[in-house]
């Protein structure tokens, strides 16, 4: 399947093996976006999807595959984003996103379950993208850099919210071609619909609404629905496959409840499930 056939593009969902116990497998998974008609992008808290998601594709699967640069994969190095790139296939942007485990702690409000006794024993470190005096570090900029030289969507992470700013001037200064702003109403980041419209249009700039943050209660439904409807180049994902979340029926339906709600034209959400991820993924 070629994703420009997909009828929805899902950039953020989690199969195992990862740091946590997942509902489905690659494959699984894969299985069921092809019957729902859809795309999805693996992500995985221990590093790279990339040979997951060859394997999914060499079956005929509509998925492909991302690098998280947490700690145990390698941590914030070209090289690590370098090794994903020779195991992805070229015909489309790879995500890399920046560090998810930063050592800031929220309560969670997600039930989940270590999927291995070495991360209980040996937990993922904490990793930051700017240092002390709240800069980004040279090796974040070396990042951001990279991204113009390969097909390389920089996604911001678990960046907390000064730091996403300082992404966000990044990029601009650098060039760089595309920039995702990673679930920022999480409350790791903390980024309203207004703050992200204070922004501006950025054309390289996208913006990533979950269907999880809304689901644990972490952003009121104003927001929810002012980011949806509101804002430029938003793409709407799950951040799904836990074992406690909704399976992917389940999320397509109320996805389809929630935007009849918040009166989102067919238009805008064709915008926000297809046209926007593809335009992100597009080479």
């Amino acid at each position: 399947m070629n994703i420009t056939h997909a009828t929805f593009i899902d950039v953020h969902y989690h199969a195992g093996p990862d740091a946590y116990l997942r509902r489905h497998s690659a494959t699984a998974v894969g299985e069921h976006y092809r019957e729902h008609n859809g795309w999805v992008v693996l992500k995985n808290h221990l590093g790279c999807t990339a040979a997951q998601a060859w394997e999914a594709r060499a079956r005929g699967l509509p998925v492909s595959g991302s690098v998280v640069l947490n700690e145990i994969a390698g941590g914030l190095d070209t090289r690590v984003v370098e090794r994903s790139l020779c195991q992805h296939d070229a015909d489309l942007r790879f995500i890399v996103h920046l560090p998810t485990v930063t050592g800031r702690q929220h309560s969670s409000r997600l039930a989940r379950t270590l999927s291995h006794p070495i991360l209980g024993q040996r937990p993922i470190q904490p990793l930051t993208v700017s240092d002390n005096s709240g800069q980004l570090t040279a090796a974040t900029l070396d990042l951001l850099r990279m991204s113009r030289d390969y097909p390389l969507v920089i996604s911001t992470g678990h960046a907390n919210g000064p730091e996403v700013l300082r992404l966000v001037e990044a990029a601009d200064r650098l060039g760089v071609p595309r920039l995702m702003l990673n679930q920022p109403a999480n409350p790791l980041t903390g980024l309203d619909a207004k703050a992200l419209q204070a922004l501006g249009d950025l054309p390289f700039l996208y913006i990533e609404q979950t269907a999880l943050t809304y689901l644990l209660g972490y952003q009121p439904a104003d927001d929810f629905a002012a980011v949806l409807g509101e804002l430029p180049r938003v793409l709407y994902s799950s951040d799904l496959g836990q074992t406690s979340q909704p399976d992917l029926p389940e999320w397509l339906t109320l996805s389809q409840q929630w935007m009849a709600g918040f009166n989102l034209s067919a238009g805008r959400v064709d915008d926000i499930t297809r046209r926007w991820p593809l335009q992100m993924l597009s080479v």
